[in-house]
């Protein structure tokens, strides 16, 4: 009986010691955040291309490249000259890389603004910029973000 009992109890501390260390090994998001321009145009399909940096906290950085591409009813022109993101759920900067689903309405003339979220599995990204050209429509997008060359 008392062998049974040892035994459980020598279970139980190795399950607390791998519930520890599995704990401990659990990666710590970082912040990072991306400057960049973006240009484009959109008749019913739009399409941007542009190119930023992505710095984190915890001293990674990135050059990016930039493409944006979808459909919808959208027409106009435009240029993102100070664009700024944030990204969440992140805990290396290769995690930014890939392609970003989003849905957006948006409207602009001469001193053009634009806001969105966008989504790529677990992680996400806040995005503004101000530039200038006229837009007006609503449509699905993909947003890729590449590593520069």
């Amino acid at each position: 009986m008392k062998s049974k009992r040892l035994g459980i109890a020598m279970a139980l501390s190795a399950l607390g010691l791998l519930m520890a260390t599995g704990a401990s090994a659990a990666p710590n998001n970082i912040k990072c955040q991306m400057t960049f321009t973006l240009s484009g145009w959109s008749v019913i399909y739009k399409t941007a291309h542009g190119a930023g940096t992505v710095t984190c906290d915890n001293g990674q950085s990135m050059k990016v490249h930039l493409d944006a591409k979808g459909g919808g009813l959208t027409v106009g022109k435009y240029k993102l000259t100070d664009g700024h993101a944030e990204f969440s759920h992140v805990t290396d900067i290769s995690q930014i890389l890939g392609t970003y689903a989003t849905a957006s309405a948006h409207a602009g003339v001469v001193h053009s603004g634009h806001v969105a979220a966008m989504t790529k599995g677990r992680v996400s990204m806040k995005l503004s910029g101000d530039g200038e050209g006229w837009d007006i429509g609503a449509g699905l997008s993909g947003f890729t973000i590449h590593k520069a060359k």
